[in-house]
């Protein structure tokens, strides 16, 4: 019988051990895509206590604590920090089977050197062991990175960001970890939000371009993605909770544009024709700057809304929507590839529904010279858990080819979350061993070692930053 946590964790084969072991366990960390803090990066100052690093912000385990019956107050309420982490102290061996539990463990083992499960009973020595350790150097927000042998950090920036502290970050010969922003337009895509206007004026502000048009609007877009350019910037990202897609005319986008602008109301037709042209817009903007685009599609976000009125988004009232995505996906992306404006593109399903959606999808657009140009994407949010990261991978073994598979990102606001890519590193070379030893595939260890390398870092470092 294994035991929990130990050096073989998640590895059921000798041959996931070896290649585990041998080769994975030492890659660097290539982080395409995540929601972290750069100014808390670029400040460096040390956590108070574990709390603020590891429950501020995590809405996985807000979500947690809720299903256990935790009150508001000991989540994002007013109770002590101590108190926050007695209540998920308590919580967590109520989580036997979520990725949480793993997660917590892993986290404590690997950042703080503790073995001991966390319980009510052993909360308080654990409290004080990391409360003690994040005053020491070691512990600071750019220490957690370069432990976790991280070389690549993608963040996720608005548009109208000024990036200050990206390039402070990238000014400092102190710091070698390459961290670069990533373009996300949500604010120019939703014109249906009410906050779009004030969004437009800032936009206005760091462009430098009056916005009374449609055309206005993606003159000060290209401004920005060029300024993104410059500081390195080489993927975009997309929140696409409906892949619904409308061919319209720059005419009619104008008129619904400035309809807009006068605050009238726009029908849902409107919307959509809007955002199918802005989204193409945009592509042809991507591809033209060699970025790669990130499709996360299917949340359906905000469902209590009496809560959100009162926390705020982002708050652990989301969840798995049932839109359907195929004919939407696959007309927006022959939008721009029939005009060679496809730029590479990683499709991320949150329904694992539509693993074979995108399975599929992924084969109907190519270039030659660029191996996957169209990624089906790694288990993203309620799926990058073992089954959902399993299924993932084998569906899209099935579908297409496992080897040019860009791998994992964390997607996450802690700087502990890179323990996500140890997770999912054990259970590829777990897949892999399982195929070898059923004989299912050779026992080939030049093929094996160099996917395992491959899908681990070096896959995603050539699909990001080849120009």
């Amino acid at each position: 019988m294994k035991t929990f946590l130990d050096k073989d964790f998640l590895l059921t084969n000798s041959t996931g051990e070896k290649l585990y072991h041998s080769i994975m366990k030492e890659l660097p960390i290539f982080d395409y895509h995540c929601h972290l803090n750069l100014k808390e990066i670029w400040d460096n100052q040390s956590f108070e206590n574990i709390t603020q690093l590891w429950l501020a912000g995590d809405h996985y385990k807000w979500r947690a604590m809720r299903i256990h019956g935790v009150s508001e107050e000991f989540i994002t309420g007013d109770a002590s920090d101590w108190e926050k982490f007695e209540a998920w102290a308590e919580t967590v061996p109520h989580l036997f089977g979520n990725p949480l539990y793993h997660w917590t463990h892993m986290e404590l083992k690997t950042f703080f050197g503790i073995d001991q499960l966390l319980s009510p009973d052993t909360a308080h020595a654990i409290w004080e062991e990391c409360n003690e350790k994040l005053q020491t150097p070691g512990f600071k927000p750019r220490r957690f990175i370069e432990r976790s042998n991280v070389q690549f950090v993608g963040t996720t920036d608005d548009p109208v960001d000024t990036l200050e502290y990206h390039q402070l970050l990238q000014n400092d010969p102190t710091f070698h970890v390459e961290i670069v922003p990533t373009f996300r337009p949500d604010g120019a895509l939703f014109i249906e939000k009410p906050t779009f206007q004030n969004w437009l004026e800032k936009l206005e502000n760091v462009s430098n371009v009056s916005i009374h048009s449609f055309s206005n609007l993606l003159e000060a877009l290209q401004q920005r993605v060029d300024f993104f350019t410059e500081h390195g910037c080489c993927a975009s990202d997309h929140d696409i909770p409906q892949m619904v897609f409308k061919e319209s005319t720059k005419d009619d986008v104008e008129e619904i544009f400035k309809k807009r602008l006068r605050n009238e109301e726009l029908t849902g037709d409107e919307v959509i024709s809007y955002r199918s042209y802005l989204l193409v817009e945009l592509g042809r903007m991507y591809a033209e700057k060699q970025w790669v685009m990130q499709l996360h599609m299917g949340a359906l976000r905000n469902n209590n809304t009496l809560m959100q009125s009162l926390i705020g988004s982002d708050g652990g009232f989301d969840s798995i929507g049932d839109n359907l995505i195929a004919e939407g996906l696959s007309r927006f992306l022959d939008a721009l590839d029939k005009t060679r404006s496809l730029p590479r593109t990683v499709l991320y399903n949150l329904n694992p529904r539509d693993n074979y959606v995108l399975g599929t999808m992924m084969g109907n657009f190519f270039e030659e010279g660029i191996p996957g140009k169209v990624q089906f994407g790694s288990g993203w949010w309620f799926n990058d858990q073992m089954d959902g990261m399993v299924r993932q991978m084998k569906d899209l073994a099935n579908l297409g080819a496992l080897s040019h598979f860009i791998g994992m990102t964390t997607d996450s606001r802690s700087l502990l979350s890179y323990i996500r890519h140890e997770y999912f590193r054990r259970i590829v070379c777990n897949i892999l061993g399982e195929w070898v030893e059923g004989g299912q595939v050779p026992n080939n260890k030049l093929i094996l070692e160099q996917m395992v390398k491959n899908i681990g870092f070096y896959n995603a470092k050539q699909y990001f930053q080849e120009r």
